[in-house]
């Protein structure tokens, strides 16, 4: 499997589009993470249906949040997209969000030609207010079976405020 942080990078940040690695389709509801030691995913858990994902789920490479794992990202589209692919995707804003009492940051962002959609969204405000309710129920939630109580999104911020968590995150990276 090809080492995504070594073939890519984050992307042009201050041209607000960043390459995106998916983890996990909208609608799975298997956990796969990105194994950075050994180059593969890895399917940590099953959560329970109730907690599938509403988004596509992944990463953008070589970036570190405070959690220490590479910096989320939620690719919102029509349909799912298949897991290992990489797309480039225009930033429209941030999830700030806690779990375990580490930062774990959401970056929110689309694809860059998006067709499909005829390129609808363009900033948090054309988010579907249900979408965004369904992701913080599912951020909100999907911990308490195991451990109530342990995740908490924060706020919601805009491109800007996501492009600074970004190059936090690049700079993070890079003094690995």
């Amino acid at each position: 499997m090809t080492d995504y942080n070594v073939a890519f990078d984050a992307g042009d940040v201050d041209g607000g589009v960043i390459n995106v690695v998916v983890e996990i389709p909208t609608g799975s509801n298997h956990k796969i993470e990105w194994d950075r030691e050994h180059a593969v995913m890895r399917l940590d858990r099953v959560e329970p249906k109730i907690f599938a994902k509403p988004t596509n789920y992944g990463f953008i490479p070589q970036t570190l949040d405070e959690d220490g794992d590479e910096l989320d990202a939620l690719v919102i589209t029509a349909d799912p997209l298949p897991m290992g692919i990489v797309l480039q995707a225009k930033v429209i804003g941030v999830m700030k969000f806690v779990d375990d009492g580490e930062v774990d940051d959401k970056i929110v962002c689309v694809p860059t030609d998006d067709r499909d959609s005829g390129d609808a969204i363009q900033t948090m405000a054309d988010v579907p207010a249900q979408l965004i309710k369904q992701l913080e129920f599912h951020f909100n939630n999907y911990k308490a079976l195991k451990k109530p109580g342990s995740t908490k999104v924060e706020h919601w911020g805009d491109a800007a405020e996501a492009t600074d968590v970004i190059r936090e995150s690049i700079a993070r990276w890079q003094q690995k």
